[in-house]
């Protein structure tokens, strides 16, 4: 105990970094189990897809989206989703809806914004096309 607070006193800025660095984990951590957008592994995709017909929303860029995508998918461009603009999804309001992006990080943001939108049931891919494609998992042109 007594070489952590020779450290703590000798690095402040170091032991600061750490504790800082800890807090955004637990945070991250807590709110992952408390937000409504729920992460689905690709197995829970699969079974939501076959299941129930979810409909796969691809988020990404129309140049990564036409390099290969999950069969089925829908792509929403970055206006639509800037403007939160999800008329085209009206159709599939009530439907399980699984939010994919290159790698699960920026689907979270949409998916919030369907949820505020109205959208009752809406899911991230975790690991979006990369865990996906690391699956071997069917892809589409």
């Amino acid at each position: 105990m007594d070489q952590i607070i020779e450290f703590v006193g000798n690095h402040p800025f170091l032991s600061a970094g750490w504790v800082a660095l800890f807090v955004l984990i637990i945070y991250s951590y807590v709110a992952g189990v408390f937000s409504p957008v729920k992460e689905l592994s690709t197995h829970e995709a699969t079974i939501l897809m076959n299941r129930e017909d979810a409909v796969v929303l691809d988020v990404r860029p129309a140049a990564e989206y036409n390099k290969g995508h999950i069969l089925g998918a829908k792509q929403l461009k970055a206006e639509q989703i800037s403007k939160a603009d999800f008329s085209t999804l009206e159709k599939f309001k009530d439907k399980p809806i699984i939010v994919v992006c290159a790698m699960g990080m920026s689907a979270k943001k949409t998916a919030t914004a369907l949820l505020k939108a109205g959208f009752t049931s809406v899911s991230v891919l975790k690991g979006g096309m990369n865990s996906w494609q690391g699956a071997s998992l069917p892809v589409t042109k």
